[in-house]
């Protein structure tokens, strides 16, 4: 048992990166594609996902040092920093739950397939760190190992329903057919959209108003072009921080080098991935007649698109306000301000890349996220220091996970600890979520415009 656990933790060290193409290469050869083409679209997923880590670190180590000098700028007293996902996740997989959420979650996926609950056959076997932060935060919220299997149950449940409730979004927005995105922050804060959404489109006036780098590039030209969006934001960012012209202008490339670069990498993955999801569908089919499909991927897929990265971007500097205007808030937005895109990535797609929409929706988003992350700050640090990665005496919280409504409601209930704003939370987030799954049920989640 042990080895198995040692290959287990070792795998999961390589990163998604690596973690990701073995498994394609397995689910390959399980579904009879052969050894040439597994380990070809194996190979292809792993040069996307590799790509992507460049064009995320070259965000993360241009755009965080910016956001920094702007909230210092600024003279927030915010001292409790963001670690980011990328901080956080490490937290989960130190955890007692680290390795045992990838069973458990495993078996969650299978049971819900068997009873024909879900229709996602989760491959994304690095994110399963969301379900293992939500057991290991409720494990030291309430001292209980089972309470802490319990929590990376409810979070599997949720998240394998959240692929299937976004199936119309994934394929007819991103263009994803086949693919589910059961995972992280665009999938459990997206529930949001559907109700705004609704609620903008009954406001006279407010419904009309629509723009996106498709209709800025019609109205403006050159200027509207995702390209030179990105590089203007950049621009405009870095001024924020205070850079001079020459550091500015710099941002401003680099910028508009991810609007360019996000796109071309996520292709690759969906090149990779293609023909192991049409392997899938007749391996599965079958077995299991008259189902249908979807394999569960990773949130880095929503990057492609133009409009999710304007909005992310867009998002960087009021992020940062946001933390500043949430009454009683100390946590500064800084380790997850570079991939904010992924926070609002489901949101952009519901409201069919309207940014304006997006901009509503997104700000309530990161509204409670920044909230929640506040209140997490004591179970976050002491998670940290049981796995040895915080020191005595420093606090710390993260936006991604630390901020999602699943953990701090897990956490608290489970607990027993039901103060007013975990009753606020739970009575927001349960009927956004309940809108949400109505209108899917009713197949009016997302309508394509028609031509």
């Amino acid at each position: 048992m042990n080895v198995i656990l040692n290959i287990v933790q070792y795998i999961v060290d390589l990163g998604a990166s690596v973690m990701l193409p073995i498994i394609i290469f397995i689910l390959g050869m399980l579904f009879r594609q052969g050894v040439g083409k597994s380990l070809k679209s194996a190979l292809t997923i792993g040069v996307g996902f590799i790509g992507i880590g460049l064009v995320v670190d070259l965000l993360n180590a241009n755009l965080g040092p910016a956001a920094q000098s702007m909230a210092e700028r600024f003279s927030l007293n915010l001292s409790v920093v963001d670690l980011g996902w990328p901080g956080t996740s490490p937290f989960a997989w130190a955890s007692d739950m680290g390795l045992i959420a990838i069973p458990v979650s495993i078996v969650v996926n299978i049971i819900m397939l068997l009873t024909r609950t879900t229709k996602v056959v989760n491959v994304d076997i690095w994110n399963i760190w969301h379900m293992a932060f939500t057991g290991a935060i409720v494990q030291v919220a309430t001292g209980s190992f089972l309470m802490g299997i319990v929590g990376v149950v409810i979070h599997s449940i949720l998240a394998f329903k959240f692929g299937d409730i976004y199936q119309s979004v994934t394929d007819n927005y991103f263009g994803l057919e086949g693919v589910a995105i059961p995972h992280g922050t665009s999938s459990y804060m997206g529930v949001f959209a559907k109700p705004i959404d609704d609620l903008i489109e009954a406001i006279p006036g407010l419904n009309k108003i629509n723009f996106n780098t498709d209709t800025l590039e019609e109205r403006i030209g050159a200027f509207g072009d995702p390209t030179v969006i990105g590089g203007v934001l950049g621009f405009v960012i870095g001024l924020l921080a205070g850079y001079n012209i020459g550091d500015a202008l710099l941002l401003a490339v680099q910028m508009a080098a991810v609007m360019v670069l996000m796109p071309v990498v996520v292709k690759f993955i969906m090149q990779g991935l293609l023909p192991i999801s049409e392997a899938a569908k007749v391996f599965l089919d079958k077995r299991f007649q008259g189902g249908e499909f979807l394999v569960g991927m990773d949130p880095a897929l929503l990057l492609g698109d133009p409009q999710v990265i304007s909005t992310g971007l867009l998002f960087i500097p009021i992020t940062i306000l946001i933390a500043a205007l949430v009454p009683g808030n100390e946590v500064l937005p800084f380790g997850d301000l570079a991939t904010v895109s992924f926070f609002v990535a489901m949101a952009v797609a519901i409201h069919k890349g309207n940014i304006f929409r997006s901009l509503i929706s997104g700000s309530i988003i990161m509204t409670i996220t920044v909230w929640i992350s506040n209140q997490m700050i004591g179970l976050q640090t002491t998670l940290g220091q049981q796995v040895n990665l915080v020191e005595e005496g420093v606090r710390v919280s993260s936006l991604d996970q630390a901020g999602s409504p699943i953990t701090y409601l897990a956490a608290n209930i489970l607990n027993g600890n039901i103060p007013f704003g975990v009753i606020v939370i739970g009575i927001i987030y349960v009927v956004a979520y309940g809108y949400t799954y109505v209108a899917y049920k009713k197949k009016r989640l997302y309508i394509p415009d028609e031509d």
